[in-house]
């Protein structure tokens, strides 16, 4: 079967229903395909329990919808989705579950997209054409794992954090989180927390801060400069943390809003992982050298007995193994080739939300520039040709 529409949207994550809802307050029809069975997946399924954004919610919402006035500042996971569900009942965004599209091409000859899906229950395939196409799957389509030798004689649990919903069951186990980030120290101090003996390896430096001092460099950044709002937070780091090189973490030489510019890397926000850290709760490894069975060798030459590792190494982008066409506006690691604020937009009608590097703010300046953008065109030509 063959179905066309205005603008296909490929992904049902918090880009790919702001889009759609853009487009909808502008009467643009658009279809939204989502490999799995619900909305915002990887908050529903892929996210441990504790988890809560991590910045404010004025600077967490969606376009044309604020969290109610009474909404902690920091909203948890489950306030997150019922949010989200009410964003997609609000502005009318059905998307059609269960379709994993395999490719996308664009047709010259018509000058419209072609968008292969498969129904992943039935196995029916169909054909979406469009003039628009907007990859919406973002920067967390699926769990990284990095190459470890030896990682394949492991006979403990070994997941990604995607998988990771709490440390209940790890009671008294011995337990290494591999990545430093947001949600390797977070994932830490819950394991922590719950009786586990845990470690985490520490590969890179980072900067630590409390949300207190991310929340103000945020609202500083609206008036003075980056490099004299990094300044600010490092030296109120510093001084409620110390010189944590003493337990194993180094501070990068940038600053961090410098770097959640450049590089994408946010800062941590720390939830008390860094106490553990101190009173020795939480050993800190560097990188690893190699596995051999249950034990772990680290470049110190530290060997350590674990019981369940968690790898808290990122996501990947999966859009350049479906998207045939657009290497204009995607690198072969299937992310945006220009920066932001040029990061949105391709050739033939082509559009990417959710690729900014700049969290759910990002998402919506791409949701509102690509719908504004579509609509703009869509009346240009209608001028054209005198509709």
């Amino acid at each position: 079967m063959v179905q066309e529409t205005v603008v296909v949207i490929v992904g049902a994550g918090p880009a790919g229903l702001a889009t759609a809802a853009c487009l909808n307050r502008l009467n643009v029809p658009n279809i939204v395909l989502e490999r799995e069975n619900c909305c915002a997946s990887l908050w529903k399924k892929r996210s441990y329990d504790r988890l809560k954004l991590h910045l404010a919610k004025g600077f967490c919402q969606l376009p044309y919808m604020s969290f109610p006035s009474d909404a902690p500042t920091f909203i948890p996971k489950s306030g997150f989705i019922q949010y989200l569900d009410n964003y997609v009942s609000t502005f009318n965004v059905y998307p059609l579950y269960h379709w994993n599209v395999e490719a996308a091409s664009f047709d010259g000859v018509v000058a419209k997209w072609r968008v292969v899906a498969k129904n992943l229950f039935s196995n029916e395939a169909e054909e979406y054409v469009a003039k628009f196409l907007v990859v919406a799957t973002g920067e967390n389509s699926e769990g990284f794992i990095p190459k470890v030798p030896g990682l394949e004689s492991f006979r403990g649990e070994a997941m990604h954090s995607s998988q990771y919903e709490n440390g209940k069951r790890f009671c008294n186990k011995d337990c290494l989180v591999v990545g430093c980030g947001n949600s390797g120290m977070e994932i830490a101090y819950d394991l922590s927390n719950s009786g586990a003996r845990t470690s985490i390896v520490a590969r890179s430096p980072v900067h630590v801060l409390s949300k207190e001092m991310v929340h103000l460099g945020m609202f500083l950044l609206k008036f003075i400069p980056c490099n004299l709002v990094d300044n600010i937070v490092r030296m109120l780091g510093k001084f409620r943390y110390g010189d944590l090189a003493d337990y194993g973490l180094q501070r990068p030489t940038k600053g961090p809003f410098y770097l959640k510019r450049t590089t994408g890397r946010s800062p941590v926000i720390d939830v008390g992982t860094v106490d553990k850290i101190k009173i020795g709760d939480i050993q800190v490894f560097p990188s690893i050298t190699k596995f051999q069975g249950d034990n772990v060798e680290f470049t110190n030459g530290e060997i350590k007995q674990l019981d369940a590792i968690v790898f808290a190494t990122g996501y990947k982008s999966t859009a350049r193994k479906w998207l045939q066409d657009g290497a204009d506006l995607f690198n072969e690691d299937g992310k945006p080739k220009r920066g932001f604020p040029d990061h949105w937009k391709g050739k033939n009608g082509l559009y990417c939300a959710g690729f900014s590097r700049a969290g759910l703010f990002g998402i919506s300046n791409d949701a509102e520039n690509i719908a504004k953008d579509i609509d703009i065109t869509l009346n240009r030509n209608c001028q054209v040709y005198e509709c």
